[in-house]
C-alpha cells in the first residue's frame, strides 16, 4: 500500500520516480480502509529534503500511510519558500485537537543551545504533553530525541570535544526487540551532531537501549512508557547529506574533518557509499507496522491507556 501525499507536493514526483508508491489524496479518499495518519514535525532548515526523506522511508511500508506536515506557530523558518509552508504545513496549534497514529519529531540545527534557550521550547514542551493524550507512537530523531528523552526524563546532552561526524559502526543489542527485526549484528549509521547522550545516565533513567556504539554511544532508544523512540543519529540521511555538510562547512572556513567511514578511503573526490539504506527502511517500516498492530482502528481512543490491541 502507498503513501498518501498531495501531488503538488515535491516529495511525491520524487518518490513515483524512485518506485515508493504514493497516492493522491483524492484517490486515496475512495479506498474502504483507514489509512495510519502519521505527522511530521519537521523542525528542520531545509524542510522540502526533510520531507522526502522521511517520506521515502515510512512510504516503503506496505500500509497506507496518511503524511501530515506540521510546523511550530510562531517560528518562521528562513530557508524554504513561505508557499511552500502555506500550502503543506499546519501550525500545531490548528492541529492540536486532533489524534495521531504516529508522530516523527525531526532535528534541529541547535543543537549546542540549552533547550531552554530555543525560542520555541514552551511550544514544544506543549507539543511533548500533547503526545501522551492524541499521539499512539511518537519518534524523536537527532535534537527532537535529545529533548524528548530530556523533557521526560531529565538525561542531559553533553556538549562535544569535537563535532562526531562520519558513518559509524553500532551493534544490535536487543535483536529480539519487534523495532529490530531483520537487522544485522553491526551497521553503520551516520553520525552528525556536537553533543551526546551518556549511557550511563540513559540507564540510571530506567530505559531501553536498542542500538548502540563503543565510539558515539546509545543511538536508538525505548520509552515504553511514554509510547516513543528516541534516535539520535540519522538513518533518514541520503547518500550525499554528510557530503552537503562537508562541503558547506569547507566553503565556509569552518573547521571540520572528512566524515569518517564514509568516502572510498576517506578520499573526499570519490563519490560516498549509502551502507545503511537497508537498516533505515527496516527500522520505519517496522515502527510503522508496530503503529499498525497496536494503535485502535477507532482514532478517538489513542491516547488512552492500554490501546496494544496485541495485550
Amino acid at each position: 500500500m502507498p503513501i498518501t501525499l498531495p501531488r503538488s507536493l515535491p516529495a511525491f514526483d520524487v518518490l513515483n520516480k524512485e518506485g515508493v508508491m504514493v497516492m493522491g489524496l483524492d484517490t486515496a479518499g475512495k479506498q474502504d480502509i483507514r489509512p495510519l495518519k502519521i505527522g511530521l514535525l519537521n523542525l528542520m532548515p531545509k524542510k522540502i529534503q526533510a520531507e522526502n526523506q522521511f517520506a521515502r522511508l515510512i512510504g516503503a511500508s506496505p500500509l497506507q500511510v496518511d503524511l501530515r506536515l506540521i510546523r511550530m506557530t510562531e517560528h518562521q523558518t528562513k530557508n524554504t519558500a513561505a508557499e511552500h509552508m502555506a500550502e503543506f504545513y499546519k501550525p500545531f496549534q490548528d492541529v492540536k485537537h486532533e489524534k495521531f497514529d504516529g508522530l516523527i519529531i525531526t532535528g534541529a540545527p541547535i543543537e549546542k543551545l540549552d533547550f531552554e534557550d530555543v525560542t520555541y521550547w514552551d511550544e514544544f514542551k506543549e507539543i511533548l504533553e500533547w503526545t501522551q493524550t492524541n499521539v499512539h507512537s511518537t519518534f524523536g530523531v537527532c535534537w527532537g530525541g535529545m529533548a524528548m528523552i530530556n523533557y521526560f526524563h531529565d538525561v542531559k546532552k553533553h556538549l562535544l570535544p569535537a563535532k562526531s561526524f562520519g558513518c559509524f559502526r553500532h551493534d544490535n543489542l536487543k535483536s529480539a526487540s519487534p523495532y529490530l527485526r531483520g537487522f544485522s549484528d553491526d551497521f553503520v549509521i551516520p553520525v552528525s551532531r556536537w553533543t551526546e547522550m551518556k549511557q550511563e545516565e540513559v540507564d540510571a533513567a530506567g530505559l531501553i537501549t536498542l542500538l548502540g556504539s563503543n565510539e558515539t554511544g546509545p543511538c536508538l532508544v525505548e520509552d515504553k512508557k511514554h509510547r516513543a523512540l528516541y534516535i539520535f543519529n540519522h538513518f533518514e540521511y541520503d547518500s550525499g547529506t554528510l557530503k552537503e555538510e562537508y562541503d558547506r562547512d569547507v566553503a565556509n572556513g569552518t573547521p571540520i574533518n572528512v566524515p569518517c567511514n564514509y568516502y572510498p578511503d576517506d578520499d573526499p573526490t570519490q563519490n560516498p557509499l549509502n551502507r545503511w539504506r537497508s537498516h533505515a527502511h527496516l527500522l520505519y517500516g517496522n515502527w510503522v507496522s508496530e503503529i499498525y498492530l497496536t494503535t485502535p482502528f477507532d482514532q478517538s481512543l489513542i491516547g488512552q491507556a492500554s490501546t496494544d490491541l496485541r495485550a
